[in-house]
């Protein structure tokens, strides 16, 4: 195994980012799944995943330079969320 210190500082986290989107992308499928079955709860749960990833946006983009991992972690699970939500949309287009 290559020791980190060799490694690419973008590539230093690579499964723990990729751990974050799929976990993003679970939780999306969540979402939209659960509010679909009463079918009246589609819009509601839209604008509270809309408001959830702008309010993300806001705080992870205004401490852009900030060391702390947990910006990245959210950020990463916040693209994920809407990795799965695009998915979704193509599944129904089809």
């Amino acid at each position: 195994m290559v020791s980190s210190k060799y490694l690419n500082p973008k590539f230093k986290y690579i499964r723990y980012k990729i751990t974050c989107l799929l976990f993003g992308f679970f939780i999306s499928n969540i979402l939209s799944t659960i509010s679909a079955q009463t079918g009246d709860w589609s819009i509601i749960a839209a604008a509270i995943i809309v408001t959830y990833n702008e309010i993300i946006s806001k705080i992870v983009y205004k401490y852009k330079d900030h060391p702390l991992i947990i910006f990245k972690t959210i950020n990463n699970i916040k693209i994920g969320i809407i990795y799965g939500l695009l998915v979704d949309a193509f599944k129904l287009g089809s």
